[in-house]
């Protein structure tokens, strides 16, 4: 795990935003739909995601495995003066409660493969029933994207990417507002960029 953690603070060690300092379009037009309360941002890197959340009067809390994408996420935070709860670490080692949360954002949350629907198992937990699931993440189909256009980015293995089946299998107890696997044309700060593939979710905890 190291080794993935010493990847994540490498990128995230330079001055400017790895992907940028806006939201992601999908998370900013999902959450606007919904009443603000307590929402959790899982592998929320530079965090502008999060701040995002926090000026829209979301409460909000964040993790990752990487120390230097907290400092830039709390940096950001004070530029745009809100204050978020980012803990660092595995989830697991974390003290979330269940049922903390009305939202959870899993904005390119890409886990390693291996522990990828366990972490979704976990994070199920920590939501509230009605609560909402906020998905965007690189679908398996995606790899024909990099091989084209490496500067999308994501992940290159197929494990390590979605499919509508998993995201079913992962979340089995929703009312599916919304799955689909589209097209998009990604403009993220310096490491998502072009066309890519990804999948979309929103779901409902029954």
């Amino acid at each position: 795990m190291n080794n993935w953690t010493q990847r994540w603070d490498d990128r995230y060690s330079s001055e400017e935003f790895a992907y940028g300092e806006d939201p992601n379009n999908y998370l900013k037009e999902q959450l606007e739909k919904l009443n603000p309360g307590a929402i959790l941002f899982p592998a929320e890197g530079e965090g502008r995601n999060a701040i995002f959340a926090a000026k829209s009067g979301w409460k909000v809390s964040a993790f990752d495995i990487s120390e230097e994408g907290k400092n830039k996420a709390l940096k950001l935070a004070e530029t745009n003066n809100v204050s978020i709860d980012y803990q660092v670490g595995e989830l697991e080692t974390l003290d979330f409660q269940e049922e903390q949360f009305d939202a959870i954002a899993l904005i390119y949350a890409h886990f390693p493969a291996e522990i990828k629907s366990a972490i979704h198992k976990q994070l199920d937990k920590l939501l509230r029933k009605n609560g909402i699931i906020i998905f965007e993440a690189f679908s398996k189909k995606h790899l024909e994207y990099l091989a084209v256009n490496d500067k999308v980015g994501g992940p290159k293995d197929i494990e390590s990417l979605f499919s509508i089946e998993e995201i079913k299998a992962d979340f089995p107890n929703y009312e599916i507002i919304q799955l689909e696997e589209t097209e998009i044309e990604l403009n993220e700060g310096l490491f998502h960029n072009g066309k890519g593939s990804v999948i979309r979710f929103v779901g409902k905890k029954k």
